[in-house]
């Protein structure tokens, strides 16, 4: 499955639904985001590792792949990985096998993998970035999630959702949206996305004293960058 989307488009919790949807559910989805791992360390990360295998390598470590074995992995940011690594997460994806660094021996895992970019990977196979095979085995099921501010519809129902969220994990109660909040968040370009919207809205949840959200210096901002 490849999810495809700008920057906080919710890419993470298409991956959890899919998860949480399948015969996998019962075992902890692993996470991976390509963008952060160390560029000499992402091959031991992903795979695995024997000691010895490179200098600091003090003990053998499995990797997220194995960790992953019946389950779901997320590979986020998967346009980040160099192409010798590609190379080796295409094995994976058609034939189940891998071998950690330092050791020659096949390892075969079953893990379904959901990876998720916000880059056009079609242009980086293009410009030579990006395998042109895996890109294709990547694309056997694609899933493009729409800024929010294309889908604004959905903005009443996900803030109703984050100020329960943030409400209970806050010991608050608060069941009244004023229009006039939810007109300024409308009015609002988003270019954050979902991501952004969440932390509006944890934010007002912490000023809001009673049970009505309010959104104190808030609606200033949204009129003004309308």
């Amino acid at each position: 499955v490849l999810v495809t989307g700008e920057t906080g488009t919710g890419k993470e919790l298409i991956a959890r639904a899919i998860h949480r949807l399948s015969a996998r559910r019962e075992r902890r989805m692993v996470l991976v985001n390509c963008a952060v791992l160390p560029a000499a360390l992402v091959e031991s990360e992903l795979f695995g590792r024997e000691r010895g295998a490179f200098t600091g390598a003090m003990r053998s470590e499995a990797g997220r792949f194995e960790l992953a074995d019946g389950s779901t992995i997320f590979l986020d940011e998967i346009g980040e990985l160099s192409l010798e690594v590609q190379s080796k997460l295409l094995r994976i994806l058609q034939e189940g096998e891998f071998q950690r660094l330092g050791n020659p021996r096949t390892r075969k895992v079953n893990v379904r993998v959901v990876a998720a970019t916000n880059r056009d990977l079609a242009r980086e196979v293009r410009q030579g970035r990006f395998r042109e095979d895996l890109f294709y085995r990547l694309q056997v099921f694609p899933i493009e999630v729409p800024p929010l501010r294309e889908r604004m519809e959905d903005l009443p129902l996900l803030l109703a959702a984050f100020v329960r969220e943030f409400a209970s994990r806050m010991g608050k109660t608060i069941d009244q949206i004023p229009g006039k909040a939810l007109e300024a968040l409308q009015r609002h370009s988003w270019p954050g996305n979902i991501r952004e919207l969440r932390n509006v809205i944890e934010r007002a949840v912490i000023l809001s004293p009673g049970p009505i959200l309010v959104l104190p210096d808030l609606n200033k901002k949204f009129v003004a960058s309308s």
